[in-house]
């Protein structure tokens, strides 16, 4: 298949939240506490919330920029392309590649929403969070119907709120909600416990998808303080791998048969070889861990119940019978530096060759659809939804990649660093 016959649904990506996010949403006691942008004298723009300035405004957001330029930041939104925080310039960015639809994670408040989670007033926490939810149905996501698949941040303190959110969102369309892949490291109860049940029956009730996002937890996998960033970079997959793990040996998938959890930013070429183990541990090793499975395998609970997400993963292609094709999805990642935008599909159709049709529709967007219960050919015609199509539609709009003139976090960084900026 060519790249333009493609039609691409992306099941990871990012927004940078706008000013004024909050302007209209917030209930009349609390305005005034609203997160709100301010720029600093250094010319840094920060989100600021409940006296504390968020350093995370657009965290990795280098789309358009020459690899040399590639760092941490940008701290301004002048750094960054408007399609990161502007949803008609998304949709711009989108159609260029030729995207049909996105999944868009949080930036400011973190990918679980732990910011707001950390707040001792959990009724301003609540309508906080709710109001971000809302602008991301409805303003973001409802400003291009057809586009954009919904994504809520939970309520973390509290399992039963949380599972209200999820009612409450799901009948606004929305069925996904980040949640941490691993909520101990905040301080909460683990995924070995029975604490988060309301949370999982309200998505099998609902068919929400729990999307676990690597570093939602804010911790990722750093070896020592002095390793340099590459060894973080490297490693983030590990991050899943350990919230596989848990999630298989936790009994909730036989708790709650219907549930699908998907694995964000994860890759798949590991899950072959974690699947072996995971069986091979079962087999030699239950008699006395006690674990019991009610007569399934351990990887066919994998391949019953979790998503699996690439950006580029030619040995998981590759090896995608091993893994599950029909839970196999693709993720652009735009607009953060493993992203491939503005070539992804032309990278895509490199690395899918030799697969069938059928196979490839599956990758692309089928599975997504499926999986999200998302339905773009209902608001538009499918023959409008291919690569090609968008690109057309696209026109000249400008996506070459161009120098800022801002040279940006790179060079002798250490993971430790990174790990400090992104959770502060």
């Amino acid at each position: 298949m060519r790249a333009d016959e493609m039609i691409l649904v992306s099941v990871d990506d990012h927004v940078v939240e706008p000013p004024g996010l909050f302007d209209g949403r917030m209930p009349a006691k609390y305005a005034d506490r609203a997160p709100r942008v301010r720029r600093k004298r250094s010319g840094v723009d920060v989100w600021t919330f409940e006296g504390q300035d968020i350093a995370n405004l657009a965290i990795n957001a280098v789309a358009g920029r020459p690899r040399e330029e590639y760092g941490i930041d940008p701290t301004s939104f002048e750094q960054i392309r408007p399609g990161c925080y502007d949803v008609h310039e998304r949709i711009k960015d989108m159609n260029a590649a030729g995207i049909l639809g996105s999944m868009c994670f949080p930036s400011f408040p973190g990918f679980a929403g732990r910011l707001f989670a950390n707040v001792d007033d959990k009724d301003f926490a609540l309508a906080t969070l709710q109001a971000y939810n809302d602008w991301h149905i409805e303003d973001w996501c409802g400003a291009y119907p057809g586009r954009f698949m919904p994504l809520a941040l939970p309520a973390l303190w509290s399992a039963e709120e949380t599972a209200k959110e999820v009612y409450r969102v799901a009948e606004k369309g929305c069925f996904a909600m980040t949640f941490p892949e691993n909520p101990a490291v905040l301080g909460y109860p683990s995924l070995h416990t029975d604490y988060w049940d309301p949370f999982w029956q309200a998505c099998s009730d609902t068919g929400t998808v729990p999307c676990m996002h690597i570093g939602s937890s804010s911790q990722l996998v750093v070896t020592s303080d002095d390793a340099p960033v590459d060894v973080m970079i490297t490693l983030q997959p590990l991050n899943l791998v350990q919230c596989a793990t848990d999630l298989v040996w936790s009994g909730i998938f036989l708790r709650f048969p219907q549930l699908r959890v998907a694995l964000s930013e994860g890759g798949i070429g590991w899950i072959p070889y974690f699947l072996e183990r995971i069986d091979r541990t079962y087999d030699r090793h239950r008699a006395w861990t006690g674990q019991d499975l009610k007569g399934k395998l351990p990887s066919e609970l994998f391949r019953e119940h979790v998503i699996t997400c690439f950006i580029d993963d030619p040995v998981g292609v590759k090896l995608r019978d091993q893994i599950g094709l029909d839970m196999i999805t693709w993720e652009c990642d735009y607009p953060h530096s493993d992203t491939a935008w503005p070539d992804a599909a032309e990278a895509l159709e490199a690395e899918l060759a030799g697969l069938s049709d059928e196979e490839i529709d599956k990758i692309t967007h089928l599975n997504a659809m499926r999986l999200f219960s998302y339905d773009p050919f209902s608001v538009r015609p499918r023959e409008q939804c291919t690569v090609g199509a968008l690109k057309a539609e696209a026109g000249d709009h400008d996506v070459s990649i161009k120098p800022s003139g801002q040279t940006m976090s790179h060079g002798a960084v250490t993971a430790a660093a990174v790990q400090a900026k992104a959770t502060a």
